[in-house]
This record gives structure tokens, C-alpha cells and sequence, in this order.
């Protein structure tokens, strides 16, 4: 799994990912500061079942604090996109196509109103970032359709000629961008163009068809950056698009808080609503500290809750930890090493896949360690469960 983080240039995105990752990227005031794609990992936060158990974990990737696990997921920053990107401008047919690996992802917009569509600086609140709403979905649209369009007449013809499953064609004409089967029966089925010969699709048919494949393929979640700079656009934003996820976030506060944590300036833990002063600090950052206490922390900097909602809520991911009704450790001694996230609807043969092949291969059942009960191979798991797998 994948998370991509888009939006116009200098609208927070690189501080956004570096907040979420830490890594070493460039920030700067001044459109296209980021060119190459960014990659790096950020972490989901889930209830650790070392709280059920009444055991410390020792988590082999991330880490676990106050039984809350922190678990690692891949992030790619891409370069800020402008109005025109599926056409070429700003490198946008480069900046697109560095998201085709993206299962889902996050836009970053300036909700300070301080940036214009080309991501230049402009007084505060003149600009409306509900346009920015607006048009990347345009763009991600727009570049859905020039792929589907790309030899459509002769495709269709072809499919016709043939008597071709026009699921089955579709899906492999677009399976560079995530379009299997299921989804493209029921878009065809919502569009209602199962029974229409290709040939005959409109232009309008052709844009329905490349919109319902993004919302599909590429769910958005938007993080409104700047928060604390101004709240209410974001209440305008609510009202205007009721139907989005859009969260109110401030990444430079969480950057903040975390470069204080990693200096152990202060105790804070992504998502927490405050922070605990360990050391003393020169009045400059103590001001900083302050003003983030008073005017983000409130409902927390936003970006845990982005990344979160992103994972759970968007793509309905669920975090799955391996153990045993009578050991929870490895062979190291480790307990509760792991934690999977399984796309939703993970069986707990899926589950014996992900953690090896050979284990996949020679399941025989699966047992729900807490509850101590078995469980089928098509049992659906659930976020939180821990699973034990029996093999011949």
C-alpha cells in the first residue's frame, strides 16, 4: 500500500510529508521546490492488543507507546500540480504518472487562502481553496480520460468486432492505474453502460467513466493545511463539500512538535493534544511551543488523523497481528513482533498468505486468539484480532 501526497505547489505538501516521515526534503517558499518524487514512511496509529494481553510488545518495524502501535506505511511526495497538468504544464504528465502507484491520496491545500492556482504568494484570504478542491479533481479526471482515450475509436471497434467482454477490455487497457474487474463492472453498471455498444459512448460518457475509475482507484482525503491561520474557510469548505473528507491539519506545528521530540526538548507522540517540556529551551522556541499549545492542539495538529483516515476510513484497511493462544512471542522472544494491514475484506487465509506463501499453502485452520476460538479460512478478519495459523 501506498499513500501519495498532492497538491499546487508551496501549499504545505513538503512539510506535510516531512511531518509525517521526517525526512531529510526540501521546503521552500516558491512554486516547484519539490521536482523529483519524495518517498519515504510515515506510521498509522492503532490500539495495540498488548493492552488485552497484559504483555509489552516489541514491535519488529515501528514502535508502540502507552499500547498504541505505530505501524509503518509508504509515502510518495510528488511535485506540486498546476491547472493545465494533464496537459503538460508545470511537468504535470510527469507528476501524474508518479502517482500511478498511489492507492489513495492526500491533498494538501492552503486553507489560509495564501496561495493562487500557480501556488504564488498572495495576501491572506484572497485567494478561495475551494477552487484548489475543484481542480485537482479536474486534472486527475482529465488524465483518467487521456488514458482511456488513447486509441478509443479502435479499441471500441475492435471490442465490437470480437463480441469482447468489454469488462474484461476495459480492465485490461486500464490496469496501469488499478482498474480490475469488480470495479469496472459496476461503474459500468452505475453508468449504465453495460448494454450500449463502446462504439456509441459520448464524450460525456467517456469523462463519467474516467471520473467513477479515479474516485475508484485513487479515493481523496483533503488536509486542510494552515489551519491556524484560518478556521474559518475550512467551515466554508464543510458547507461547500459535504459529500469529502476534509480535515483540518497544521503541518508545520506537527513538524515542529516532532523535531522538539526527536531533540527530547519534549515528550509528544503524533496525535496526542499536548506535550510534556523536558528540557529548557531558548525563549524563541519556548514562544513557538506556546502558540502551538494554544491554537493547534486543541484537536491535535490534524496530520496523525489524516494519515489515519487515509488508511482506515478511505481504504478501509485493517491492522492484523499474528500470535498464539499459547505464545505470543517468536522464535526471538519478541512478542507481538508484527502487525499486517489487510485490505478489508482479508480472510484469514489472505492472512496466512501475507505472512508467507508456504504458510498460505499449507494453512488448515486459524484460530482468534483472543477469543480462543477457531475460525474458517473465509473468515473475514477484523481491525485489532490477533490470529494464530495451524499448517500441516
Amino acid at each position: 500500500m501506498i499513500i501519495g501526497i498532492v497538491g499546487k505547489p508551496n501549499c504545505g505538501k513538503s512539510t506535510f510529508f516531512k511531518a509525517l516521515t521526517l525526512a531529510e526534503v526540501e521546503i521552500a517558499n516558491y512554486p516547484f521546490a519539490t521536482i523529483k518524487p519524495n518517498h519515504g514512511v510515515g506510521f498509522v496509529k492503532v490500539d495495540c492488543p498488548d493492552r488485552f494481553f497484559k504483555v509489552s510488545c516489541n514491535p519488529r518495524e515501528g514502535y508502540c507507546h502507552n499500547n498504541e502501535r505505530f505501524v509503518p506505511v509508504d509515502i510518495i511526495d510528488v511535485a506540486g500540480l498546476v491547472p493545465g497538468a494533464h496537459e503538460g504544464k508545470g511537468m504535470g504528465n510527469q507528476f501524474l504518472s508518479d502517482l500511478n502507484q498511489a492507492d489513495a491520496l492526500i491533498h494538501v491545500i492552503d486553507v489560509s487562502g495564501s496561495t493562487n492556482e500557480k501556488g504564488e504568494t498572495v495576501d491572506e484570504g484572497s485567494y478561495n481553496p475551494a477552487n484548489d478542491i475543484k481542480f485537482l479533481e479536474e486534472e486527475l479526471d482529465q488524465w483518467y480520460l487521456g488514458i482511456l482515450k488513447k486509441g478509443w475509436e479502435k479499441f471500441a471497434r475492435q471490442v465490437q468486432q470480437t463480441n469482447s467482454d468489454i469488462s474484461k477490455a476495459l480492465t485490461k487497457q486500464l490496469s496501469g492505474l488499478g482498474v480490475d474487474e469488480e470495479i469496472c463492472k459496476s461503474v459500468l453498471r452505475k453508468l449504465n453502460l453495460v448494454e450500449k455498444p463502446a462504439t456509441s459512448w459520448t464524450e460525456e460518457d467517456l469523462l463519467k467513466l474516467a471520473t467513477e475509475f479515479r474516485k475508484e482507484t485513487k479515493p481523496l482525503i483533503i488536509a486542510a493545511n494552515k489551519i491556524d491561520v484560518s478556521r474559518d474557510n475550512f467551515e466554508r469548505l464543510k458547507k461547500q463539500f459535504p459529500e469529502l473528507n476534509i480535515i483540518p491539519c497544521s503541518a508545520e506545528s506537527e513538524l515542529a512538535l516532532k523535531e522538539a521530540s526527536k531533540h527530547k526538548l519534549i515528550d509528544y507522540i503524533s496525535g496526542d493534544t499536548g506535550f510534556k517540556i523536558l528540557k529548557k529551551m531558548t525563549e524563541q522556541q519556548e514562544n513557538a511551543l506556546h502558540f502551538i499549545n494554544n491554537n493547534v492542539l486543541e484537536n491535535t495538529t490534524g496530520v496523525q488523523k489524516v494519515i489515519n483516515n487515509a488508511v482506515f476510513e478511505i481504504l478501509k484497511y485493517k491492522a492484523i497481528f499474528p500470535g498464539g493462544v499459547n505464545n505470543l512471542a517468536d522464535s526471538d522472544g519478541n512478542v507481538l513482533p508484527d502487525c499486517f494491514l489487510m485490505p478489508p475484506k482479508a480472510t484469514a487465509l489472505d492472512f496466512a498468505f501475507r505472512i508467507h506463501t508456504d504458510i498460505g499453502k499449507a494453512f488448515v485452520k486459524a484460530i482468534d486468539v483472543k477469543k480462543k476460538l477457531p475460525v474458517a479460512k473465509d473468515h473475514i478478519l477484523e481491525s485489532g484480532d490477533v490470529v494464530e495459523i495451524m499448517t500441516s
